[in-house]
C-alpha cells in the first residue's frame, strides 16, 4: 500500500478535527462521510467529502472494498445508532480496523436537577410531572417522540422540523455553540420551567446545562446509546490519531 485511506464517518466537531489532523500528514487520504441531513453542513472540513447514506451495512462494506480503505472511524453524533451498527457490521465482513471516537458525556454539578432516562419516549412520559414549558433541546430527527405531550414546548433546532410535533410549540431555528448569557436570555423569555436534552457531551451546546442549574430547573437528559460491542473507544482526537497511526502507515515507511 502507498498510501493509507482512512474514511471517517462525519458530522461532528471531532470528526472535523480529526480530518484536519489526518490531511497534515501526507501519507493518508482521508475521506469524511456526511449523512446528508442538513442542507448547509458546517464548511472546512479538509480531505474528500461525500453525502448521503450507504445503503445500510451491505453498502458501506461494497465501499469499503471498492475504495480499499485501511481504516474506519465513527465518529457520527453519539446518538447515531443506526450508522454505527451499519460500520460494525460492514468493517467486521471486510476485515477492517473500526474505531469509536466519542466525546465524553456531560457530567451532572452540583445543584443539578437531572433526571436520566433511557428514551425520548420515557422523557416525554416524565415532562408532565416536571413542568409546564419545556424547552426540546434534542434535535429535529426525535421530535416525534414529543407530539402529544399537552405543554408548551420551545423547539430549537438547526433547520425546520417535520411533523409530527408537540401541538403548541414554538419552533426556533439556530445553531449552536451557544453563549452562557444567551441561554438565559432563552429561558427567561420563554419562561422555561424544565429542559429535555440528550447526553451530547462537548462545550457547544453545555451553557443551556448551567443556565438551568442556574434557575434551579429540573433537566431531563436521555443516555446515549453504547457503541456496537466490541468496538473500541476513542475520548479525543488525539487517541483516534494514535488508534490509526500503525494501520495507515505506508508498507515502505
Amino acid at each position: 500500500m502507498t498510501e493509507g485511506h482512512v474514511l471517517i464517518l462525519g458530522g461532528t466537531t471531532e470528526a472535523r478535527s480529526l480530518a484536519e489532523l489526518l490531511c497534515g500528514q501526507s501519507a493518508l487520504r482521508v475521506t469524511t462521510s456526511l449523512a446528508g441531513r442538513t442542507a448547509a453542513p458546517r464548511g472546512g472540513t479538509p480531505g474528500a467529502i461525500r453525502s448521503g447514506g450507504f445503503g445500510g451495512a451491505d453498502g458501506l462494506a461494497a465501499w469499503l472494498r471498492e475504495h480499499r480503505v485501511a481504516a474506519v472511524v465513527d465518529a457520527t453524533h453519539p446518538f447515531a445508532a443506526a450508522i454505527s451498527a451499519h460500520a460494525a457490521d460492514a468493517a467486521a465482513r471486510r476485515g477492517v480496523p473500526l474505531l469509536a471516537l466519542r466525546r465524553p458525556g456531560w457530567t451532572a454539578a452540583p445543584g443539578d436537577r437531572w433526571h436520566r432516562t433511557d428514551s425520548l419516549a420515557e422523557a416525554a412520559d416524565l415532562l408532565p410531572r416536571l413542568g409546564a414549558r419545556a424547552f426540546l433541546s434534542t434535535g429535529r430527527q426525535d421530535l416525534a417522540a414529543f407530539a402529544a405531550v399537552d405543554l408548551f414546548c420551545l423547539i430549537r433546532c438547526v433547520e425546520p422540523p417535520a411533523a409530527p410535533l408537540p401541538a403548541r410549540r414554538h419552533v426556533l431555528l439556530a445553531r449552536g455553540p451557544f453563549t452562557l448569557d444567551a441561554e438565559r436570555a432563552l429561558l427567561r423569555e420563554h419562561r422555561i420551567d424544565v429542559l429535555v436534552t440528550k447526553d451530547s457531551g462537548g462545550e457547544a451546546t453545555a451553557a443551556k446545562l448551567t443556565a438551568a442549574r442556574e434557575r434551579s430547573l429540573p433537566v431531563v437528559v436521555v443516555r446515549r446509546p453504547p457503541p456496537p460491542p466490541g468496538v473500541p473507544l476513542a475520548t479525543t482526537v488525539a487517541q483516534a490519531a494514535s488508534w490509526l497511526a500503525p494501520l495507515t502507515r505506508p508498507a515502505n515507511a
